[in-house]
């Protein structure tokens, strides 16, 4: 509840407005059951009937007045909740959004949404309902109890006897609904998860005949969901029909012993009739309190899962005296760097060096570790061995935000937001003009798909690019990189799906271009890699091999046999690409 009350504390004035007015609403709906008790005894059975207008006008003016204070309560403490989901939303997002890389390894994207999502709102009905109703039912609940035993001590405490057997179940209850709760929220997760799975992939599972197969799944998950809702209430069965025993067996003691009270003198009808009315007062919170147990129950277990994801902090971070870049020309050098992955060796020993405006070119077979070497140069994961420099700067000086800024990369998932297409390739780069947008998809080769599309660049694209084909993808991608007009260039496998005139053109734009940037490309087809500055060729996280073109064809070794193996159906083995 820790993370509940940090947020509502920043709305301290939102807090007081309400409080008092629930404190106002609470005093004055103490006097009815005096009023009442002034009615019976005064003008029912002594008939001093000139009282009853008075009492009549103020029983109406107390309605009148709790009504105008409610609004205002639950006005202002809906307000205050919705201000608090709202920032714990935008925290929350913001907080994900500072994570790490090996994070997101482990986590589900419908998982992160419950939080974002359901857990966040259960947090909202506390914080704008749960909370206010809890504090304003122990006011009633104090405030009757002091009353009663000034009314009627004995009678009191006759009627209070059932509380401790009553705070017994409330604590069993509060309990055993907070494990339910919480065995709810991660099987709520892993259902969200299948579904958002299986929508996005829909065309996949469509496509292999798998739709009786995810059903099940999904049905077996929901069966899941089904027992744990039905275990809670189970536990909600089991408790609130003795919360509602212990409440109604103190109405019948009231009855029983007051009765006897009233024709043995001892109080009069009014006092006994005042007396129920404040029982009520009593009653009403603990009739609602099981309620209110399962509202609070449920936003704990969400604040504890919020509590997990904000207590999780960056595997990486900019050290506290990160030097800031204004600019990077693009040279690059690792020196013996080896990487792990789960406590597995990926990258061993690792020595290359890339001046300002070379093509460093990746190949390997699936594993070999070409991915893992590209992303340690936004340092997105951590070597564990060896260093990596910078224009002469070492890279874990450096500031993240200043030293991913100015690079590009297309990784292998080129991902496409449901936008249109102008919208994608501003993603690159917020502030590009139109023109810098248009030369940008002019060097990828995308604007002579885009060009023959009704609406060009205001075309508006599927989620994750769906309605186009994987090389336009690959093209637009490639179009959000060029349009950073960044020093530093990644290339992920970025034109596997391109066909080989459009992978000549792209490349000889890319080899042509003014400002050339330090460019990786990681490719399997020696036409991508063939006019780089260096070749590597990395088997078991190790290099290899490494030279030119020519001077790997010359050793004779694995990458001619890739290069025999690619253009073996060729008759001129030795004509140029670019």
């Amino acid at each position: 509840m820790r993370t509940i009350l940090k947020y509502i504390s920043k709305y301290k004035l939102l807090i007081v407005i309400p409080f008092m007015a629930m404190l106002i609403s609470t005093a004055i709906d103490m006097f009815n059951p005096y009023l009442t008790q002034l009615l019976v005894d005064k003008v029912i059975v002594n008939k001093e009937y000139g009282l009853l207008s008075y009492i009549v006008i103020s029983i109406g003016s107390i309605g009148i007045a709790r009504a105008l204070l409610g609004y205002v309560k639950e006005f202002t403490f809906d307000y205050m909740a919705s201000k608090v989901a709202a920032n714990l939303k935008l925290d929350l997002f913001n907080h994900i959004q500072s994570l790490s890389f090996n994070y997101f390894d482990g986590q589900n994207t419908g998982e992160l949404m419950s939080r974002i999502g359901e857990d966040v709102e259960n947090i909202w009905k506390a914080a704008g309902f749960g909370a206010s109703l809890f504090v304003e039912q122990t006011i009633y609940f104090i405030t009757a109890s002091v009353i009663l035993l000034c009314l009627d001590w004995k009678l009191a405490i006759l009627s209070l006897a059932t509380m401790p057997f009553l705070c017994y179940v409330t604590m069993k209850l509060e309990k055993e609904i907070g494990i339910a709760f919480g065995k709810i929220s991660d099987q709520t997760a892993a259902l969200n998860t299948t579904a958002q799975e299986n929508i996005a992939g829909v065309r996949l599972v469509k496509a292999f005949a798998r739709e009786k197969h995810e059903i099940l799944k999904f049905l077996k998950l929901n069966k899941t969901n089904y027992t744990l809702n039905l275990e809670q209430n189970k536990v909600w069965g089991k408790y609130n029909p003795m919360q509602e025993l212990l409440g109604n067996i103190s109405i019948l003691i009231v009855i029983t012993f007051g009765g006897m009270f009233v024709i043995k003198d001892y109080i009069s009808l009014g006092t006994l009739v005042a007396f129920n009315g404040y029982l009520w007062m009593l009653i009403w919170p603990m009739r609602m309190i099981g309620w209110l147990t399962n509202i609070l129950a449920q936003s704990s277990a969400s604040a504890k899962k919020l509590d997990n994801i904000f207590n999780t902090k960056p595997s990486i971070e900019s050290p506290k005296d990160a030097f800031k870049l204004d600019e990077i020309h693009g040279h690059i050098k690792f020196e013996n760097v080896s990487f792990k992955y789960n406590n597995e060796l990926i990258l061993r020993n690792i020595n290359l060096e890339a001046s300002p405006g070379d093509t460093i070119a990746i190949m390997g077979t699936t594993g070999s570790g070409k991915t893992s070497l590209v992303n340690l140069i936004g340092r997105y994961y951590d070597a564990c061995d060896g260093r990596i420099l910078i224009d002469g700067l070492e890279l874990k000086s450096l500031d993240l935000n200043s030293l991913r800024s100015k690079m590009a990369v297309v990784p292998q998932d080129n991902f496409l937001f449901s936008d249109t297409i102008e919208q994608n390739i501003r993603f690159g780069k917020e502030d590009a003009t139109f023109e810098e947008i248009e030369a940008a998809c002019r060097t990828a080769c995308a604007s002579e798909f885009i060009d023959k599309l009704e609406e060009k660049y205001e075309t508006i694209i599927g989620e994750r690019g769906i309605g186009l084909s994987g090389g336009q993808k690959q093209r637009l991608a490639i179009a959000r990189a060029l349009v950073r007009n960044s020093s530093i260039l990644i290339l992920d496998d970025a034109t596997s799906a391109l066909d080989m005139n459009t992978e000549y053109s792209l490349l000889k734009n890319l080899f042509n271009n003014k400002k050339k940037s330090t460019t990786f490309i990681i490719a399997h087809r020696i036409s991508a890699v063939k006019n780089a500055d260096e070749i590597i060729l990395l088997d078991d996280g190790s290099i290899i091999e490494r030279g030119t073109h020519s001077e790997l064809l010359n050793k004779k070794g694995k990458y001619y046999d890739i290069y025999c193996e690619q253009f073996k159906d060729l008759e001129n083995d030795e004509s140029e690409v670019v």
